[in-house]
Order: C-alpha cells, then structure tokens, then sequence
C-alpha cells in the first residue's frame, strides 16, 4: 500500500513494566508514520481519554508538527456512536482534540485490524524490541525517557526495501505536517463537584483534599495523567499526584494547618499529617516551644508550619535551624529569620522581645573574691 507524507496510524498497546519496584501492567500509545516508518511510543498506567489526549500532545512535540491525517480503530474513547451509515459520531474529548490541532480523522472497520497494518505492526516492535527485557524504571517519567530515546534511536535504522534510513524519508513527512498550535492541548477530563465537610473532593474513586476554608465550596476538577488540580472562581486551590489505586485518601497536609491551628490537641492524631515526613529540626523546636510556652507553644509551632504556605521548604527550614541555634525558639523570631534569607540582610532580633527565655544573670566582680584562691594557694 501507499502511503503519502504527512499521514499517520495510532493505536494502544500493552507490556509489563516495573516502576518503582512495582510490576505492573502499561498501555502505551503508538503514532506512526507509515511513508517514512518514524514512530513514537509513550507508556501510561492506564488507557484512558487522558492519557489519549497526552499521548498525542507528546508525540506532536515529537514530531515537530502535526499529521494531516491519523487513522484510528473505533475505540470509545475516541467514538461515541457508530451510527447506521457507519458515521463515527466523535467524543466531547475527541472532538476537542481535533478542532485545536486540526487533523482530519479516519477509522478501520471494526474487527478490521489489517486496515491500519502498520501501527499494529509498530505495537508488536515496541512490545518485543522496547519492552524486552521487562523495562524497570524509578518512575513513568523516566520509563518515557527511554522509550523516547530509542524512537530517536530507530530513527537510524534502514528498514528492509529502503536506501534512505527512517531519518531521511521523514523529512518528506516533515513538509507535510500541519504547523503546531501556540499551546498543546488541555489533555484532561474536567468536572465540577462541591467540596465535602472534611475539606475533600471526589474524584472517580478518590479523595483529594483542598484547603479547609474551602469547604462545601463548588469547584472545578481537572484531570490529567499525571495530576488533579483543583479550582474555585478560577483560582487553582489544590494540585495532587493522582492515584489510580482505590478509595484512598489524598491529603497535604498544608491544606488542613488553618485548622489545626485553632484545634492543637488534634496535632498529633490529625490523619492529614500521618507520614508528613519533616527534617529533625521542625521536632526539636516543637519540644522547646512546648517546653517552655506550654499549649501556646504548640499553637505557636503550628504557626511556623504555617509558613511553608508561603515559603519553600529549605527556607524555613533554615530558618529553623537558625532560630535553635540562637534560641530564639518563637514564631515571630522563626519569621522574621525566613523574610532575612529571602532578602539576604542579616537578622535583627532583640533577644528582650523574648522574655520567656532564661535570663542569664552576671555577677559583678569584687577583688574580695579572689582571696579564696589566694587562701587555697597558701595552703
């Protein structure tokens, strides 16, 4: 069959992968070029409309351009409705896609794999040739690196019938390419749902906290691959990793501190918190504050944790550190030191605005004094 420039094949596969010490199984996505046999191959942990909508996103990067013609088989994420003509009545998310980067769209007749041969033929490469050995990778993001750098890799190669190597016959494919948009495309499902009494929201399975004060608020939920983010009057409120296990529970812990800094005794019990892992510094200073401010200390040290909704983490914690070690153990103090990193000026504290810290008291010296030592010294 021919294939002119510029036209292009997709299609899912599937391979086992490990991912963190984690095997498990990816969908990954190929686009291929059938004039020139380019490819590309990106690895997710689900086959979903996002993952879809992404795929394509990187493989337009990747590319440098866009097909003026991709042909499909009839998955639901791309066909809604099938109609009596064997009209493909497109998806919300598909149609989408389409009218931001402007290709035109065909489908294989259903159960007719042989109609888009060559993507399927690429599916087969990848899983034998990318996929084996078992692929083992920290995270996703680095599993892709891989499978990318090997898509450049191929790109070398001189297919069997051909003196030009893939390289070269994409350049004809180049030309033929629609130029791409300013921005990819938003690849995500988007929702609005209403924020529950605990501070959460739902999504599919999932919960996903937001800030307290913004409970039974409507917001708009995003979500991609590789993140939910969460919106109210179009203010982002919220970003999570998102999990594709089920029924669990989402926290930061920033998000709940406006709350427990009115309820200090749930500090410790607070599942929000649960596994917040911070340096030893942060503990050390709750002991002190505590020790020396009682319940106002504690208060006062949910304060300081109040900070990294602002600063970063190394600058209060440094600010920490420098605060133990001029025992200065407040949270004005612990402020004060995080605003003198960030506008590199030395700090200025006047250790009297701390009167709860032990007054170190100097006796004057009196020459009757040193008689002891002379008495002892006589003897």
């Amino acid at each position: 069959m021919a294939h002119p420039p510029g036209d292009a094949q997709a299609d899912f596969g599937e391979a086992l992968v490990v991912i963190s010490g984690v095997e498990q199984k990816a969908h990954f996505l190929c686009l291929d070029l059938p004039h020139s046999d380019d490819s590309f191959v990106m690895a997710f942990p689900v086959e979903n409309t996002e993952s879809f909508l992404e795929g394509h996103n990187q493989a337009f990067a990747y590319f440098g351009g866009v097909p003026r013609t991709i042909l499909y088989d009839n998955t639901k994420i791309a066909v809604k409705e099938i109609a009596g003509d064997g009209e493909r009545r497109p998806t919300e998310a598909f149609s989408g896609l389409q009218s931001h980067y402007l290709f035109a769209a065909k489908f294989g007749r259903p159960g007719k794999g042989n109609d888009k041969g060559n993507v399927e033929g690429l599916v087969g490469y990848a899983r034998r040739n990318f996929m084996v050995p078992v692929p083992r990778a920290t995270s996703w993001e680095e599993l892709n690196r891989s499978l990318l750098q090997q898509c450049r890799q191929r790109r070398e190669r001189k297919l069997w019938g051909h003196e030009e190597t893939i390289a070269q016959r994409f350049e004809r494919d180049r030309e033929r390419l629609l130029p791409l948009p300013t921005t990819p495309y938003e690849a995500c499902q988007k929702r609005t749902t209403r924020v529950s009494s605990q501070a959460l929201v739902r999504f599919e399975t999932n919960d996903y906290s937001v800030p307290v004060a913004y409970g039974h608020h409507q917001v708009m939920v995003k979500a991609f691959v590789w993140d939910v983010v969460i919106s109210c009057s179009s203010e982002v409120i919220a970003r999570h990793v998102r999990s594709y296990g089920r029924e669990e529970m989402i926290f930061d812990p920033l998000h709940y501190l406006a709350l427990l800094e009115q309820k200090t005794n749930a500090l410790d019990q607070a599942a929000p918190l649960e596994g917040w892992q911070l340096p030893k510094e942060y503990s050390e200073l709750r002991r002190q504050m505590e020790a020396r401010l009682g319940k106002r200390g504690r208060r006062e040290y949910v304060q300081v944790l109040r900070l990294l909704e602002t600063f970063s983490l190394p600058e209060v914690s440094s600010a920490v550190r420098q605060a133990l070690r001029l025992q200065a153990i407040a949270f004005d103090a612990v402020k004060h030191l995080v605003l003198c990193i960030i506008e590199q000026r030395p700090p200025k504290l006047d250790l009297e605005n701390y009167p709860h810290l032990p007054v170190a008291e100097v006796a004057l010296t009196r020459a009757a004094d040193y008689q002891v030592l002379l008495a002892g010294g006589a003897s």
